[in-house]
């Protein structure tokens, strides 16, 4: 079994006019007579990159990625302070997806997601599902306030530095996420950057479990780190548009979609407990933990059973 497959470049690609002066970019690799997929990224903000194509069998999959909304190659772009998001919202993505389906004329799919793209995936199969044919959701969170608050406060305790700045740097306010938002929007320049290096600097912090790991590259761009600071204080701050535990409550209409959960058991950003929560809700679903692993794909043993996740379903309707 594969790590990841071989590189592969895109089939077709293009921008969808999704209305409101949004337009996505989405890309379609693979076999265009495979199995369909769809590829629903973290974040929310960070875009697809490259390795995500990895995950898939080539010759068996028709793979197809996208950049949600204000990120990655999708315009406009958050990057830009003056792009507005209020259409930016999770009703609005999942309309999104819908369009994308119906524009590549695919009639079910299945869905991969990590990381924020779980909560958009599940969201998504809720409202959809005889779109959705399986799936494999890996960094397993179902957007409940408390994984917030855990997120972004809690979390601090196993990273009392990283978090001390982190805080520290919004004045140790008791609602962080709204904090860093007001930050993000201030009329000053380097407030507004410092505040988006901030944020990113925790948000790296803790999703690191290896010791000596190198911070990750995308952060290093400046453009980066404003649509991503700026998309998730954005959705966090209203809890994703989401009623608190809903996507718990309305685990049962994923009945008869089979799914692999896959969560690392050294996952501080997004505990274990909440994956527990979901297989115990969800009939027909399979949890892996992965022993070493922490929420980064990257870490020991994620990878590998994504990519056997999704082999085994690669010969199912």
């Amino acid at each position: 079994m594969p790590d990841l497959y071989p590189k592969i470049e895109p089939t077709e690609y293009g921008m969808l006019d999704v209305g409101g002066g949004h337009r996505l970019y989405w890309e379609v690799c693979g076999n265009p007579r495979g199995k369909p997929a769809v590829v629903l990224h973290g974040g929310p903000g960070s875009g697809c990159t490259a390795d995500m194509r990895r995950f898939f069998d080539p010759d068996k999959y028709r793979v197809v990625l996208f950049d949600q909304r204000n990120c990655g190659r999708s315009t406009p772009h958050a990057g830009d302070v003056a792009t507005d998001l209020a259409a930016n919202t999770t009703r609005h993505l999942l309309s999104d997806i819908e369009a994308l389906r119906a524009h590549l004329k695919i009639g079910r799919w299945l869905v991969l997601g990590g990381s924020w793209g779980v909560t958009l995936g599940l969201a998504y199969a809720e409202a959809n599902p005889s779109r959705v044919s399986q799936m494999v959701l890996f960094a397993v969170g179902t957007q409940r306030r408390s994984a917030i608050r855990w997120l972004y406060h809690d979390a601090g305790q196993f990273f009392p530095q990283a978090w001390s700045r982190f805080a520290g740097h919004a004045g140790n306010a008791p609602d962080l996420v709204e904090a860093y938002c007001r930050l993000l929007n201030d009329p000053d320049a380097g407030v507004r950057e410092a505040a988006a290096r901030a944020w990113c600097d925790w948000e790296d912090a803790v999703v690191s479990t290896a010791p000596n790991r190198k911070p990750g590259a995308r952060y290093a761009d400046p453009k980066f780190r404003m649509c991503f600071a700026r998309i998730v204080t954005h959705y966090f701050r209203h809890d994703a548009w989401l009623e608190d535990g809903v996507l718990l409550r309305d685990a049962h209409r994923l009945k008869g979609i089979p799914a692999v959960l896959i969560h690392g058991r050294l996952d501080m950003g997004t505990p274990l407990s909440g994956a527990e929560e979901l297989s115990r809700a969800w009939p027909g679903s399979e949890l892996i933990v992965v022993e070493e692993a922490g929420h980064e794909t990257r870490t020991p043993g994620m990878r590998e059973n994504i990519v056997a996740a999704l082999d085994r379903y690669s010969n199912l309707p």
